[in-house]
């Protein structure tokens, strides 16, 4: 099944796309529609409050209806969501339409990583990241030719990412009865999931689940440091480095360009490192990334974001893919889901937190910031671990 798993990579470029347009328009975008700078934040997190309000409920949609179905419903919405966002004649308009958009995300990126993690092996999730990572660095690029032309405008690259999130829409209907049967039957014919005898649980008995809460504290943490990077990039570049906003793109594109050759790495060895491994090494590399972004050495220390990029790359698919092997087949779609809102709920509200910290102070903070988040993540990862063995060990 082949064809399904290329179509599978195809739509978390879709996942990937609208990702990092907000924050390399918004210093147009903000000038244009009249709303202040640190707006982004409260912007961003409404987009956020809706994606993950979808993943908490993902599980129940994907055992009703599907992986294969929900993507491609989710595909379109999020089209609906950029084409409205194009035309938005104000903030209130695009705000509805960013609704709209993040409902869209959250069931694709929630039902996706489970179907991947319960059917396909550690290198295919990483490998998975990386098209993401394909999606947000060629975004800020699509969107720099706009900002850089002479009628051009941010308007003009959510339509181009809109017209291409119906292409890959296309693409899912081509392969909807393959992808369907691997749903159904697995892909040598058996199931994946486990059957696990006992009363069904619902979201506080799985919440209790030893390690649970501290994994999903250390998916949020990473969150926070993905988004404050993605939404504030451009901003903490134009004001604290005095580029403008189409260089402060080319900069964001190389950070994600990074996050994109650190799965494609990751890819090729994570069969043999392990998910574990993975996530250890990637928390050490961006700690590295990060101090080179506090060096006093100029424009040289940006640098650092690709470095810190490189980093992040294992984290998300690691921790992710870890789902089923950490707590189980069962309530993996489930787990997968609270993973993914607890983790934009913490994500989102640290970078609201930064937003409007950096903006009524200064951008640079921005990096002590980085470290803070970077150390949490690095202890809530080895606290769940440690966690989930003494279960292990008292069984």
């Amino acid at each position: 099944m082949i064809t399904v798993l290329i179509v599978i990579y195809v739509v978390f470029i879709s996942l990937g796309l609208p990702d990092s347009l907000l924050g390399v328009a918004w210093p147009v975008l903000h000038t244009e529609l009249n709303v202040p700078e640190s707006f982004a934040s409260v912007f961003s997190i409404i987009v956020g409050v809706c994606t993950g309000g979808v993943s908490f409920v993902s599980g129940i949609l994907i055992r009703k209806f599907g992986t294969a179905r929900v993507t491609l419903a989710s595909i379109f919405i999020t089209a609906l969501g950029l084409v409205g966002i194009s035309f938005a004649p104000n903030i209130a308009v695009m705000i509805l339409f960013s609704i709209i958009l993040g409902y869209g995300a959250g069931a694709i990126d929630t039902g996706v990583n489970n179907f991947v993690s319960l059917h396909y092996n550690a290198s295919h999730m990483n490998f998975l990241h990386c098209f993401w990572g394909v999606g947000v660095t060629v975004s800020p690029m699509i969107m720099s030719l706009f900002l850089d032309g002479e009628n051009g405008s941010w308007r003009n690259g959510y339509r181009i990412v809109a017209l291409l999130q119906v292409l890959i829409a296309l693409s899912v209907i081509f392969v909807m009865r393959k992808w369907l049967n691997i749903e159904k039957s697995g892909i040598d014919g058996t199931s994946a999931e486990e059957e696990e005898k006992g009363e069904e649980k619902g979201i506080v008995a799985i919440l209790k689940m030893k390690g649970v809460l501290f994994s999903i504290l250390s998916l949020g943490l990473y969150c926070s440091m993905e988004f404050i990077c993605g939404t504030w990039g451009a901003s903490y570049i134009v004001n604290v480095f005095g580029l403008a906003p189409s260089q402060a793109a080319k900069w964001v594109s190389l950070y994600y360009g990074g996050i994109m050759l650190g799965r494609l790495v990751s890819g090729f060895i994570a069969t043999k490192l392990g998910d574990n491994k993975l996530i250890k090494l990637g928390i050490a590399f961006s700690f590295l990334g990060i101090a080179v972004l506090l060096l006093p050495i100029g424009k040289a220390s940006l640098v650092g974001l690709l470095m810190m990029g490189f980093g992040f790359g294992p984290v998300f698919p690691s921790v992710l893919h870890n789902v089923p092997e950490r707590f189980g087949a069962k309530y993996s779609a489930d787990i997968t889901g609270y993973h993914m809102g607890g983790a934009y709920f913490i994500g989102f509200s640290s970078q609201l937190i930064y937003g409007f910290t950096a903006t009524a102070t200064t951008f640079k903070i921005t990096g002590f910031v980085l470290l803070a988040l970077c150390v949490g993540l690095f202890l809530a990862n080895m606290t769940a671990l440690r966690k989930i063995h003494s279960k292990d060990e008292a069984r």
